[in-house]
């Protein structure tokens, strides 16, 4: 049997020979085609070797366009003999359209990046207004200079996008596609922006400039000529463009004051010191005169408040500097000096704590430093009419004086040069000993009687 084996692979590589031979006298190279049937047999161990190897290098060179193929040292099969005996073998050469169709692909698709990156400045309203301020005017100048877009536009820009819109196929499908998308409110306001053609603003020359007219004269305008005017056009834009125009002497029936046909021409500056200052009219500004007039009487109803707590201060609060003035005068019966601050005490009783909107108190204390923990009402000092003074704590903290805690609801007696600690703020309680003497000289005069 490998006798048989043998013979028949010697016949095969024989007949493949003579026609590659033949091929070669031909000058091409026969095309090597497979069955689309697919054949069950064994290969041997050469086979398997070589059809592994003939896989590797049609994946190397997959990328050049050579079809794959059986190896040249692999066997035939007996279908691919019959088909290459029978049809001759024409060379097929590689279609060079192939490469110039991926080009075109990717200049395709990048070719929609590059128009919606030239879009940027022009918004769906852009559009919008040039389009309708195009069909009233047909005039890319007037457009450029009365129309108001979203941002300043030359007339060289105006000018390419009208173009661009009308001949380029996808430039005017994204702008129809974002126009679509606009809000009707906004298609609405856009429209009604819309300029006056001359068939429009001709027919509003006709109305008399001397008449009156009314929203009804104007309403009956839009009813009587529905093909001249816009269609987004209403009795109250028309009257408005009316009033307009007879600004600027636009209508029928008014006439342009000629210039004057002498060598001297009337300037600004003629023109104004002909004017007489005396027969100008001065123009009242009422909310003005009402903001001002308030303002005053704020001012003086705050001055009225002052004047009227400033017997009620019995408690005066003076800045230490370096140059501080005498503790002591004539009124004042003690002194709370802090570090920052000192507190006269002018009154026979002063309350002490932190004062707020609604609690008003003789010493803020929050003057002196953080007294978020001190109480609205810490507490009270009071000036026998033996001359002793006296402390009281009414609120949650207590109070220290010389290192003695004093708690809420007792009381305590100050000396002269006492130190007074509430909640970290230390103060020293200075006596008027001068005034505090006469104090209790009238008092021992008082006593016996």
């Amino acid at each position: 049997m490998a006798s048989g084996t043998a013979s028949r692979s010697e016949d095969e590589e024989s007949l493949a020979g003579q026609k590659r031979a033949s091929s070669q006298a031909l000058g091409t190279i026969p095309k090597r085609r497979s069955s689309s049937r697919f054949i069950k047999r064994k290969k041997f161990d050469d086979e398997l070797v070589e059809s592994s190897l003939a896989k590797s290098s049609t994946r190397a060179k997959g990328a050049s366009g050579v079809e794959p193929g059986r190896c040249s040292g692999s066997e035939p099969s007996s279908s691919e003999k019959k088909k290459v005996s029978k049809t001759p073998s024409t060379p097929v050469p590689p279609s060079p359209a192939s490469a110039p169709g991926l080009t075109k692909r990717v200049k395709k698709s990048k070719q929609p990046l590059q128009v919606t990156k030239d879009l940027g400045r022009w918004k769906p309203a852009d559009d919008l207004l040039l389009i309708n301020a195009v069909l009233q005017t047909n005039d890319l100048t007037s457009v450029h200079l009365g129309v108001k877009f979203s941002c300043r536009f030359t007339l060289r820009e105006v000018q390419e996008r009208w173009y661009a819109l009308l001949y380029d196929p996808v430039i005017s499908k994204l702008a129809c596609q974002a126009m679509r998308q606009l809000h009707p409110e906004a298609i609405a306001a856009i429209q009604s922006k819309a300029l006056f053609s001359k068939a429009e603003e001709q027919l509003l020359s006709k109305v008399g400039s001397t008449s009156q007219p009314t929203l009804e004269t104007f309403q009956d305008l839009l009813h009587r000529h529905p093909d001249a005017f816009y269609l987004a056009r209403t009795a109250k834009a028309l009257q408005a463009h009316w009033q307009l125009m007879k600004q600027y002497y636009l209508l029928e029936d008014q006439t342009v004051q000629p210039l004057p046909k002498g060598d001297q021409v009337l300037n600004f500056s003629d023109a104004e010191d002909l004017i007489d200052d005396s027969k100008l009219k001065d123009m009242r500004d009422e909310v003005l005169e009402h903001e001002l007039t308030v303002a005053d009487r704020r001012q003086k109803r705050e001055i009225r408040q002052l004047e009227q707590e400033l017997h009620k201060w019995q408690v005066l609060v003076d800045s230490i500097t370096g140059m501080s003035s005498p503790d002591f005068d004539n009124q004042t019966l003690a002194v709370l000096r802090g570090r920052m601050v000192r507190y006269l005490m002018r009154s026979r009783e002063i309350t002490l704590g932190r004062a707020t909107k609604d609690n008003q108190i003789d010493v803020d204390l929050s003057l002196e430093g953080p007294a978020w923990k001190i109480s609205r009402k810490q507490g009270v000092i009071k000036l026998k009419n033996n001359g002793d003074f006296f402390i009281a704590n009414e609120g949650r903290r207590p109070i220290y004086i010389d290192g003695r805690p004093v708690l809420c609801g007792s009381k305590w007696r100050l000396s002269n040069n006492s130190v007074v600690e509430i909640a970290s703020l230390r103060f020293v309680f200075l006596i008027n000993q001068d005034l505090i003497a006469l104090i209790r000289a009238e008092a021992a005069k008082i006593t016996p009687q």
